[in-house]
């Protein structure tokens, strides 16, 4: 991440950035990619070398979020490259999870070691509503097998499956930044059930096409649900 305060010199980040790839690279501005994930710059490094992904992040906001987060406030807003949704925690739990390479002024040092410390308000908050997202999500899918409709029940259960992962991480008082590879980390957790990923993975891969099918499928997230929601007590 790139965090900065107030306007973006975008003609710096730009030089900056043509040194790393040896050539001309476009810096997109705040708001380009949408509201949560602010603008930035992909970069092959010259020479070679893995990929870098620039996002701009403005530390006020990531500030403001932050006290959301610890009074127990999130919110999940619409961003493209997030099909779940962009959940608020995520600005925080990236600070809390990166590795500082600059920081002259020793802000982010400091938010980094104030958001090593996941808040008790928010974890309350994600273990309730986020299974009962999940819980709802189901149910709105109930219509779905008699209609045939794969695209809205495929829709619900996946949603549900993103909300149980984030209940999970919540539980555990670890941070959830994005949907990839959310699944196998929430896996990987002391006190989920066992066979989360497993049985989450075949209800997503082989939700059906007919009714019945599609009826069993939404029996099994219905059991996924009733299994996190005794892990967390949610």
């Amino acid at each position: 991440g790139v965090y900065y305060r107030g306007q973006v010199d975008l003609r710096a980040l730009g030089a900056l950035a043509a040194e790393v790839a040896g050539g001309p690279v476009e810096v997109f501005p705040p708001g380009a990619w949408g509201p949560w994930v602010n603008g930035g710059a992909w970069l092959t490094p010259v020479g070679g070398g893995a990929p870098v992904d620039w996002i701009l992040r403005d530390v006020d906001r990531v500030r403001r979020v932050w006290e959301e987060c610890r009074e127990g406030r999130y919110e999940i807003g619409e961003q493209l490259g997030h099909p779940l949704g962009f959940w608020s925690p995520a600005y925080p739990g990236e600070v809390a999870l990166g590795r500082v390479l600059a920081d002259p002024g020793g802000e982010l040092t400091e938010l980094r070691g104030a958001t090593r410390v996941y808040p008790e308000a928010l974890r309350t908050a994600l273990c309730g509503r986020a299974v009962w997202d999940a819980e709802f999500s189901v149910t709105m899918a109930a219509k779905a097998p008699g209609r045939g409709d794969v695209l809205h029940a495929s829709l619900c259960l996946s949603r549900a499956v993103g909300a149980l992962v984030q209940a999970l991480h919540a539980h555990h008082r670890v941070w959830c930044v994005n949907e990839k590879g959310a699944l196998a980390a929430a896996a990987a957790l002391p006190g989920t059930p066992p066979e989360f990923a497993r049985d989450a993975a075949a209800l997503l891969g082989g939700l059906g096409t007919e009714e019945e099918p599609l009826r069993r499928s939404l029996e099994r997230a219905r059991r996924l649900v009733a299994r996190v929601r005794e892990a967390v007590g949610g």
